[in-house]
């Protein structure tokens, strides 16, 4: 009779560690689930993590951070060659108005690295969202001397490939460039500052 008790117990034993090892599984998977950004904390202000790995020299890619969308834009040598002979079309070329950018972008190519740019595309005028035009000149659809960048078909501001708006427009400054920091070659975290990981920035 003893030992018909000793094996219940230890059946009741064994029974009860494997229930209980499976509701510590179950309870860990919401644990683990609560460490990734929820929508709610996207939409606050959670860092976006960008990989543009695919992306291609001339090409943009858009993702959304704090509810608007973020440009990443992969640059060419003849797209940068032409950012230094505007200024005098430019109402800012110099990125002097602090709040439209990070301290470590405020150089000619608005970056950290000057063959990707990141930057919000939405108009400083209204809000509305430009669209880009990276072709010169008339093939552009602007206009026969158009150097490249964008242009917002709602009210006509104009800004030029790396967000500096045009003269004579109704956006009174650039486009914002987001706090930003990149994790590799191909790998850009949006929504962090560089200066706070120690990151160089470019000149």
């Amino acid at each position: 009779m003893t030992e018909i008790v000793n094996k219940t117990r230890r059946r009741l034993l064994i029974a009860t560690s494997v229930m209980g090892g499976a509701g510590l599984v179950l309870a860990s998977v919401p644990f683990l689930a609560s460490w990734r950004p929820s929508d709610r904390a996207k939409a606050q202000g959670a860092p976006v993590d960008v990989d543009f790995s695919k992306l291609k020299p001339g090409q943009m890619l858009t993702v959304e951070w704090r509810g608007q969308p973020v440009w990443v834009i992969r640059r060419t040598p003849e797209m940068l060659a032409v950012l230094d002979k505007i200024a005098d079309i430019l109402v800012d070329p110099n990125s002097t108005v602090e709040s439209q950018q990070p301290p470590y972008t405020r150089n000619l190519y608005r970056s950290i690295k000057p063959e990707v740019m990141v930057v919000i595309g939405i108009c400083t005028h209204l809000g509305c969202v430009p669209t880009e035009h990276f072709p010169v000149g008339a093939a552009s659809g602007i206009e026969a001397d158009w150097p490249g960048g964008y242009f917002c078909h709602c009210h006509g501001s104009k800004f030029d490939l790396a967000g500096r708006v045009f003269k004579n427009v109704p956006a009174p400054t650039n486009l914002v460039v987001p706090p930003h920091v990149f994790l590799g070659d191909t790998r850009v975290l949006v929504g962090i500052n560089t200066e706070m990981t120690g990151q160089a920035a470019a000149g």
